[in-house]
């Protein structure tokens, strides 16, 4: 499943970011490239979200995007990586988790292989890109899933 999950992550990048939009090709916001992959993966979504705003669920600090995120997938320990896994970051301290990716690579223990940890997430300003899993988003880093 995690290397189907990469490559169905890998078909979305050079997507335009537009939010709330879940469109290969056409425009994606990070939710969205999570929902296209479901639905690569195993048809229709499991529930329709709700009209989001950017700011959506800080107002109230709910963490609705984790709570779905639980309802989903399988909640997984922070530091077991594995590619194929989405990966729920807190943008910014005392906010609520709101950006999602999707592990497209872990670190390579092996000298022979020189891997280092990377994300496929939407972006604004940016689209559909894979990125380096660098230490600040590391450290960003609040949940980790696997599809079911």
């Amino acid at each position: 499943m995690n290397c189907r999950v990469v490559t169905a992550a890998r078909g979305w990048i050079g997507t335009p970011y537009v939010h709330q939009a879940s469109c290969k090709g056409a425009g994606s916001d990070c939710l969205g490239l999570i929902r296209g992959i479901w639905r690569e993966l195993h048809g229709g979504e499991p529930e329709v979200p709700p009209a989001y705003t950017m700011d959506w669920a800080e107002p109230q600090g709910a963490e609705a995007l984790w709570q779905a995120a639980r309802r989903h997938l399988v909640e997984k320990p922070r530091q077991d990586a594995a590619p194929g896994d989405v990966i729920l970051f807190r943008m910014r301290s005392g906010s609520v988790a709101k950006h999602l990716g999707v592990q497209s690579a872990v670190a390579s223990e092996t000298r022979r292989a020189a891997a280092a940890p990377a994300f496929i997430h939407a972006y604004a300003g940016h689209g559909v890109v894979e990125s380096p899993l660098s230490p600040p988003w590391q450290r960003r880093i609040v949940a980790r899933f696997s599809f079911p």
